[in-house]
């Protein structure tokens, strides 16, 4: 029998973000981010991030309670989604700033921390016109 081809890991399905107060947390993704609450299991939190699932979770075990990667969210104005989570007490660790010029884009992004202290980060590619 032949073996499948594996051409590569192309799609995200589902990110983990360790935290340590899960109500905490899951106000903090739902409130203050507004983002789409899925479904909740023992220990667990979800989102859908338009098909891509967002896990909140507490630590299984010493060996995964760390700080989570850097999450960069895609939004169309970086300033006023700045503004906007602002407003919701989001605390920002530097306002949107220039990262790179492209070709036909420049990269902008902001960052700012969770309920738990995870470093997250706001993107735009803004086009030039």
């Amino acid at each position: 029998m032949a073996q499948p081809t594996f051409a590569g890991l192309a799609r995200i399905g589902q990110i983990n973000v360790v935290v340590h107060d899960l109500a905490r947390a899951t106000a903090f993704y739902r409130d203050a981010l507004g983002m789409k609450f899925s479904f909740e299991a023992p220990r667990m939190t979800f989102f859908d991030c338009e098909g891509i699932r967002l896990l909140l979770a507490l630590p299984e075990g010493e060996e995964t309670d760390h700080l989570s990667s850097v999450l960069y969210f895609l939004v169309d104005d970086i300033h006023a989604a700045t503004a906007a989570l602002k407003s919701r007490s989001v605390t920002f660790t530097s306002e949107p700033h220039l990262i790179a010029r492209m070709p036909d884009h420049e990269l902008w992004m902001s960052f700012f921390e969770d309920s738990e202290g995870n470093l997250l980060a706001l993107m735009s590619e803004v086009r030039q016109v």
